[in-house]
């Protein structure tokens, strides 16, 4: 029965990675692989086993079972929470006031600007959200579609890089924050300088390309304040001010960081509730702004696949395949440095949250090891080298119509330059910090 539940997973993983082609969204077999997994290990009465004190140790399959779906719905609910700020944030317009922050024609200033902001936005509000949010702005800024892809691609990769280094920028290292392998202060304190030079190091070439040189021409409606409401930056600014409180919260209290978003969202609830967006503002508008409208635009299709493709990930940690594999990958690949780089790259063909899911049950080095951070790194900005390697690019690729092949092309070997570079910094400063420890 072990390997009916491994065979499970495998042809749902495919299914995951096929969905494009097989124009099935990866949700399904995500569910469907959990599902499947649990029930095969129960039908075929299989030893389940949990982590005590560094050991595996033999467990009842539902108490098992209610001990990886507590985990699980820690990351949900942090995550719902999250996403359920930026979408209040958005109703009032909130990311408009970003538009008063650009004020160049140029084109290679334009791209390191973006691509800052990028950087620092995504390790607020995510990578995702962050692409959202500036390609959004991009289509104001840039209205010949030709250089806007090009823009694009650049606002991926920095987005990507900026997830990498804080706990709440990107899924994987909110799972790994979360889970308790990396601290906030060591995340930032390891992984900001590699994350910077992942993204400046192909900004920096890109800039010197023939379509980032010269001018632009803004469009003749381009106007900062259109669009804006009383309640913009004051909703921009709690929103985000209370989203990057949550790890302080962690830290002062030593509460989970799902108690801590739950506080951020209440806050910024009770705020939108007595807030006036606009000057003659009526009782009849107020649902336009109100946060059930927020929740129902939330993709809760995302949070399915992640409850999907955790618990499968948790089913095989489970009967301890994941354990053989770490030891299996140790005596093949001894250099555990080029483990990581493998598994970089293969979140750029692979959804990067099940490879983190699994190195989770995979290793059990310490908190702030050096081996989660390098994990951070290479599964939150490896994705970048393809365009449906990330949530971020898959966001582009939706929202600009980007061709894979032309991504591939002309943006990946920038990613892959970018990744390559912080990943060589990522080393050399994680050998000195070792070595002055």
């Amino acid at each position: 029965m072990v390997a009916v539940v491994i065979l499970c997973f495998v042809l749902g993983y495919l299914l995951i990675v096929l969905e494009h082609p097989l124009k099935l969204d990866k949700t399904v077999p995500a569910l469907l692989m959990a599902a499947l997994c649990w029930a095969f290990l129960s039908l075929g009465h299989l030893t389940v086993y949990e982590m005590h004190d560094s050991e595996m140790v033999p467990g009842e399959l539902k108490d098992v079972l209610l001990h990886h779906l507590g985990k699980t719905s820690e990351i949900l609910v942090f995550l719902l929470g999250a996403m359920t700020i930026v979408e209040i944030v958005d109703l009032h317009m909130g990311f408009d006031i970003l538009k008063s922050w650009v004020r160049t024609k140029k084109k290679s200033t334009l791209l390191w600007i973006l691509s800052i902001l990028g950087f620092f936005l995504s390790a607020i509000i995510d990578n995702l959200t962050a692409t959202i949010v500036l390609v959004t702005l991009l289509r104001k800024l840039v209205p010949d579609r030709t250089e806007r892809i090009w823009y694009a691609g650049m606002i991926v990769i920095a987005a990507n890089a900026g997830g990498a280094w804080s706990p709440i920028g990107d899924v994987t290292t909110t799972m790994l924050w979360i889970g308790e392998r990396v601290s906030t202060a060591g995340l930032i304190e390891n992984l900001v300088l590699p994350s910077i030079v992942c993204m400046a190091v192909p900004v920096f070439i890109a800039s010197r390309l023939p379509v980032f040189r010269g001018d632009l021409e803004l469009p003749k409606s381009f106007d900062k304040e259109k669009n804006r409401l009383l309640s913009s930056r004051t909703m921009l600014f709690t929103g985000l001010g209370m989203i990057v409180f949550v790890p302080i919260f962690k830290t002062v209290t030593h509460l989970p960081p799902y108690i801590g978003m739950m506080l951020a969202l209440g806050v910024v609830w009770l705020v939108s509730e007595y807030i006036h967006p606009e000057e003659k503002f009526e009782e009849k508008d107020r649902h336009l702004y109100s946060a059930h409208r927020a929740l129902s635009r939330i993709e809760m299709s995302s949070i399915l696949f992640f409850l999907g493709i955790l618990m499968a990930v948790a089913a095989l940690e489970s009967i301890g395949k994941l354990l053989q594999a770490a030891e299996w990958l140790d005596q093949v690949i001894p250099n555990q440095d080029i483990v990581v780089m493998l598994l970089g790259v293969g979140s750029a063909i692979i959804d990067n949250v099940p490879l983190v899911a699994a190195s989770m049950g995979m290793y059990q080095a310490p908190i702030d090891a050096k081996l989660w951070h390098f994990i951070a790194y290479a599964a939150g900005t490896g994705g970048s080298m393809l365009i449906i390697g990330s949530a971020a690019g898959v966001a582009a690729m939706g929202m600009e119509k980007i061709d894979f092949i032309w991504y591939l092309k002309k943006i990946a070997w920038l990613a892959a330059a970018g990744f390559l570079a912080g990943a060589a910094v990522y080393l050399v400063l994680a050998q000195w910090l070792h070595a002055a420890g």
